[in-house]
């Protein structure tokens, strides 16, 4: 499983894990607490978590008992996308920090550019107003890199015309079939890592008849193929699994897939069944 010992550099010079373990929708207590602690077990060094997801405090608790050296585990939060203040974005990382019971946080991102319930709204002015916030968060040495969640490229150029540390890292919905060229390309573009989350769209995509017929070819489980392709495209997969087999599973993906593959998934469309 040589793919979870490497990494993709962030712009800052920080190295970051090629593959994370997702934690979205798993609930806080035991569920969290043995995913993420098996994970770490079997060689994963990266997990992502959010201030939304309630969970915090079990992935925090998975990490500080693992035994592992705190250094070698990268740790990803989440401001809440209903947050949109400087002062309240202060308290609420300080929340995080607390949740997690851990002195540094590796990477802290704003969730989304406008409040979930108001989907598409402008909120401009307040993502610089966070931002600065963000800034502030990461010249105090307490979180090693920043970025943001869901941003387009216009939200992203907005923010970044008024900014002093331009974002590191995009998390986007991404998935063969799904991949948001507009925005892939301007983080590209723009020195700013992105990753997929829902990789394998929640599951939808698991019943996929064309992705699978690629899966057979190489002896592979359509999600190893998924997951893939993300690191293949220079995304970093966040693939999310509570169940052990699927879990190192999802690791093993140290295989190629040719271009004409790739290109053949690239064609894709309208994945989700």
């Amino acid at each position: 499983m040589s793919c979870l010992n490497e990494t993709f550099v962030l712009e800052n010079g920080v190295a970051i894990p090629k593959i994370g373990l997702g934690t979205w929708q798993v609930p806080n207590g035991e569920t969290t607490y043995h995913a993420v602690s098996f994970a770490l077990k079997n060689g994963y060094r990266h997990i992502d978590t959010a201030y939304a997801y309630h969970n915090e405090e079990s992935v925090g608790k998975a990490v500080r008992d693992s035994g592992i050296d705190r250094r070698d585990i990268f740790v990803t939060s989440k401001l809440p996308a209903e947050i949109k203040s400087y002062d309240k974005a202060l308290k609420t990382f300080d929340e995080t920090m607390e949740n997690l019971g851990l002195e540094q946080l590796d990477l802290y991102l704003i969730h989304a550019p406008w409040p979930w319930s108001e989907k598409g709204a402008d909120y401009t002015k307040e993502n610089i107003e966070v931002w600065k916030a963000m800034e502030k968060i990461y010249e105090s040495g307490r979180c090693r890199a920043i970025g943001v969640s869901n941003f387009s490229g216009s939200d992203l150029k907005a923010v970044m015309e008024n900014a002093k540390i331009k974002p590191m890292v995009n998390q986007i919905r991404y998935f063969i079939g799904h991949t948001q060229e507009d925005v892939t390309a301007f983080c590209r573009d723009n020195g700013i890592l992105v990753e997929a989350y829902s990789p394998l769209a929640t599951g939808k995509i698991l019943e996929n008849a064309e992705i699978q017929k690629i899966a057979d070819k190489y002896g592979k489980t359509l999600p190893q193929i998924c997951i893939r392709y993300c690191l293949q495209k220079g995304v970093l997969p966040l693939p999310k699994s509570t169940h052990e087999a699927f879990i190192l599973q999802n690791a093993d993906v140290d295989f190629e897939i040719s271009s004409e593959d790739m290109q053949y998934l690239d064609q894709l469309k309208e994945t989700e069944k």
